[in-house]
């Protein structure tokens, strides 16, 4: 049982290779403008080919990755973002809408989901709003290979999880990359964290310390 799982993972390994190599060749096919010395070799936005772009990158590149990765060993709290008032607090039980317009609702939500090791969704999220606030063709496409390598890829660590139809609206969004090109999977992993991972965030501790904390009175001088 166990060498048929290992096969049928090895089958659905090799198609996903196949169709983002297929994706590579045609980009390549309309002409990369990516040959300047300073970028990678090539436009691996499949993270799938032997390059060695992918495994020597130079100083510069890793300075520039995501701002949204953190260091080993580098925990969040709720205290990153300016104070939230018990009023906003418990707004987010309302919706989780509330929660994602909040800079502190967004922290304390990353928190949790942080101890429930499924923090690369929001991660994937807030880099997705970034994108879309780029405007400068050559940092888009930068950004979007970035975001497809850090969470797209099945060789990362950080893959979020997508249906087929939203991996093959992005193989094909690839070929031309624009600040939109993953606002499908965006708002798959919205979804996502809405139904499977908010409910739970409400009822967490990280959520009800926060409420008991802010419906203290402060300590007396």
């Amino acid at each position: 049982m166990g060498s048929e799982r290992a096969e049928k993972h090895k089958k659905q390994l090799q198609v996903h290779r196949e169709t983002a190599a297929s994706v590579l060749q045609a980009h390549h096919r309309m002409g990369s403008t990516a040959t300047n010395a300073s970028n990678a070799c090539c436009f691996c936005w499949c993270c799938c080919c032997s390059c060695s772009c992918l495994t020597v990158r130079s100083e510069d590149e890793s300075i520039q990755r995501s701002t949204f990765e953190r260091k080993p060993g580098e925990t969040a709290n709720c205290e990153e973002s300016p104070k939230p008032t018990l009023e906003d607090v418990h707004s987010w039980s309302m919706s989780f809408e509330k929660v994602m317009k909040s800079a502190a609702g967004r922290s304390c939500f990353r928190q949790f989901l942080r101890s429930e090791f499924s923090e690369e969704n929001i991660m994937f999220w807030l880099a997705c709003e970034e994108l879309k606030k780029e405007t400068n063709k050559t940092v888009v496409e930068d950004k979007v290979r970035q975001i497809y390598e850090d969470f797209v890829s099945i060789l990362s660590p950080k893959e979020v999880s997508l249906d087929s139809r939203v991996r093959d609206v992005i193989n094909r969004n690839m070929l031309e990359p624009t600040s939109h090109t993953f606002d499908d999977a965006q708002q798959q992993i919205y979804t996502l964290m809405q139904r499977d991972s908010y409910p739970r965030f409400i009822n967490s501790a990280v959520y009800t310390d926060l409420v008991k904390n802010l419906e203290e009175p402060p300590p007396e001088p």
